[in-house]
């Protein structure tokens, strides 16, 4: 390997490596976007073209990607994006036409598409500054799931789709288990919930073709462990690191270090973790008033008290129970008599 080869400096704990892994490391794309991008003579490497990807390289000082230059690379992050009908799944088109890289937020920088969804496809797309993380949940060994729902014009045969799980040849082309279920007939009309972990090349559409089905709408739902959920139209979202690393916990424990992205070693204890609440809840004042107000109010049989012209409680009217007095009560007729009223003999 030739000195003009090599970046100036070297990182001391990581070993050269191929300018096209680096590049999809640093999430320029994918290793075979990275090569396309060197055969068009988009790439350099100190001032200079490139005209192989066999290049090593020990840093990502001096390159340079249609004459931008690699700034440092962030830990491995993933977006979750709801994807538009009518947008393209691609950085640039000749003809000019939307992409989904056009509207992002700044905040995002350079990421890449996990997997492709065709220009009349929506739904969910994968976005990450990681290509390594990409190439990983496309690889068909990895066997992530893709769930679908398909709106297809046409009369549903639902033995037929019962079959689809042996996997179906269309064309020369072998396409493994495919999960399918009628959700609902309306009309000429379908609407087909459908799974299948391949991923190829307009997949659903073909087998639905096969079927006599012709596709009016295709969403994707899901890919592996990350839903569409409630997210709006063309709405982009970060996936927890927490949450990533849970879920995708096959990659980070078989990924290595690279000179583009460095593995760091992470402590969940030190996760941010809900914040303890201390304000009172909502109503909490309300109701401690009310509580007050019920211990202030006179209880079950007691007269409301006679008060001046002041408002001032009057004579020892205060609190004057009402009602039957409580305690034994005397034998009729046998207790004192009452003031100012003699005991008189009874008539003979």
């Amino acid at each position: 390997m030739s000195d003009e080869n090599k970046t100036e400096e070297t990182a001391p704990d990581m070993p050269a490596e191929r300018i096209a892994k680096v590049l999809a490391r640093a999430g320029v794309g994918s290793r075979r976007d990275v090569e396309r991008m060197i055969g068009e003579g988009r790439v350099w490497l100190d001032g200079k073209k490139l005209e192989t990807p066999a290049v090593l390289v020990s840093s990502l000082k001096g390159i340079t990607v249609d004459g931008e230059p690699i700034g440092d690379v962030r830990e491995t992050k993933l977006w979750r994006m709801h994807k538009r009908r009518g947008t393209l799944t691609t950085h640039k088109d000749p003809q000019g036409r939307q992409t989904v890289f056009d509207n992002l937020p700044n905040h995002v920088g350079r990421v890449i598409a996990i997997g492709r969804l065709d220009m009349n496809t929506e739904g969910l797309l994968l976005l990450t500054n990681d290509g390594e993380l990409a190439r990983w949940m496309e690889l068909p060994s990895t066997a992530l799931v893709r769930r679908y729902r398909v709106r297809a014009y046409g009369r549903v045969d639902e033995k037929a789709l019962a079959s689809l799980k042996d996997g179906v040849t269309i064309d020369g082309v072998h396409y493994g288990a495919v999960e399918a279920k009628l959700e609902r007939q309306a009309g000429a009309n379908a609407w087909i919930t459908v799974a299948i972990r391949e991923g190829k090349n307009r997949e659903v559409r073909r087998v639905m073709e096969h079927l006599g089905l012709e596709v009016n709408r295709l969403i994707r739902t899901h890919y592996g462990p990350f839903a569409l959920g409630n997210l709006p139209l063309e709405g982009v979202a970060a996936v927890p690191d927490k949450q990533l690393r849970d879920a995708l916990s096959g990659f980070f424990a078989e990924a290595t270090g690279s000179v583009a992205a460095p593995i760091k070693k992470h402590d969940p204890s030190k996760w941010a973790k809900a914040k303890k609440d201390d304000k009172p809840k909502p109503g909490a004042k309300r109701r401690r008033k009310s509580r007050i107000a019920d211990a202030d109010a006179p209880k079950p049989g007691m007269r409301k008290p006679r008060t001046k012209a002041d408002g001032k409680p009057q004579g020892k009217d205060k609190g004057m129970p009402t009602g039957r007095p409580t305690g034994k009560p005397e034998a009729r007729g046998k207790g004192p008599a009452p003031k100012g009223r003699p005991n008189r003999e009874p008539k003979k």
